[in-house]
């Protein structure tokens, strides 16, 4: 059952306000701060400037205008894609962005489906193991994996496939003056990305384990399934053909869910893989105090969460067909 026209205008309405509250908030961090505004803006030599120098630069960036104004233009702006300039880079901070998120799309992206895929299949096997060894040792084993830093898995993983087997490189995302193109340069990136995606996806695989294996332990006790095990079908056709395929709408929102939040969470696998993606633009860009580009990315990941949202709400009920009667019933 698809979303009626009101529905999808109401849901978008709430995701608007939710991101015009988001912008908001970003737009405010700098201006609370304490400290001179031009210091967010052109850095350290904003100390330098004298009376008129200041005056001119506070009226070349809008900083003399009420706070209602200056909102309202920095508003205007970020839907134009003028998100200021970096000091860092010394270019437009949409530009720096553009150019890195590709390699955290492709990180977090690789990261989700691994996590998505492993998860599913080891919270089916353990909630039809439910209580014996094969169920308690999974569980103690994600658990842990779940509970584990990022920062500490990607060292452990730089210190034993990279430094001491020598199987994967430790850092960056190609190899360096190698001359690859095509397939070649592709299973070049692939193989710099085996240690950073399965660190990611070992930090996400707890939450969608636990519900893949929650909603399969559910769906195993429905009375289609008895009547399938009355009727002589196998115990892998029971849980991999009827079980598991409906448990997995938890799944999937879960793995929708999952998409804003990954991309925050990479700051520190890229930091420590050194991927040239937001997450390291992040962490150089706090070291090296160039608040722009912290708050373009910054309200990346805002738009980046809030859009993940506005697409499971809205795609749910293309996979639910029990939403669409829940909403039939709700309007009686």
């Amino acid at each position: 059952m698809r979303h009626s026209p009101r529905q999808f205008g109401q849901r978008v309405l709430e995701y608007g306000l939710t991101f015009l509250a988001a912008v908001g908030i970003n737009f405010l961090l700098p201006h609370l701060a304490p400290g001179d505004p031009l210091l967010y803006v052109i850095g350290p030599e904003a100390t330098e400037l004298g009376p008129a120098e200041r005056a001119e630069e506070l009226a070349r960036f809008g900083l003399d205008e009420p706070l209602h104004v200056q909102f309202v233009d920095y508003l205007v702006a970020a839907v134009q894609g003028d998100l200021g300039t970096s000091l860092t880079f010394g270019q437009p901070v949409t530009e720096v962005l553009l150019t890195r998120l590709p390699w955290t799309l492709l990180l977090v992206g690789s990261a989700l489906v691994l996590a998505a895929v492993l998860g599913t299949i080891l919270g089916a096997i353990s909630a039809w193991h439910e209580g014996d060894r094969t169920d308690v040792g999974l569980m103690g084993t994600i658990v842990l994996a779940m509970s584990a830093p990022g920062f500490w898995l990607g060292m452990l993983f730089i210190a034993i496939f990279a430094t001491w087997l020598g199987w994967f490189p430790s850092s960056g995302i190609r190899s360096a003056d190698t001359g690859l193109s095509g397939i070649g340069a592709v299973l070049d990136i692939a193989w710099h990305l085996v240690l950073p995606v399965t660190a990611l996806a070992l930090v996400r695989l707890g939450s969608i384990y636990l519900i893949a294996r929650n909603t399969v332990l559910s769906t195993l006790a429905e009375d289609f399934l008895l009547f399938s095990r009355a009727k002589g079908l196998s115990d892998r056709r029971i849980l991999y053909t009827h079980a598991v395929p409906n448990s997995l709408l938890p799944v999937y929102t879960r793995f929708i869910l999952q998409m804003g939040v990954a991309i925050g969470g990479a700051v520190v696998i890229e930091t420590v893989f050194s991927i040239p993606g937001i997450g390291r633009v992040i962490f150089d860009a706090a070291l090296e105090r160039d608040y722009p580009l912290l708050q373009g990315a910054f309200l990346v990941l805002t738009v980046t969460v809030i859009g993940a949202n506005l697409v499971a709400d809205l795609t749910y009920p293309y996979f639910d067909p029990r939403t669409g009667a829940d909403q039939r019933e709700g309007r009686r």
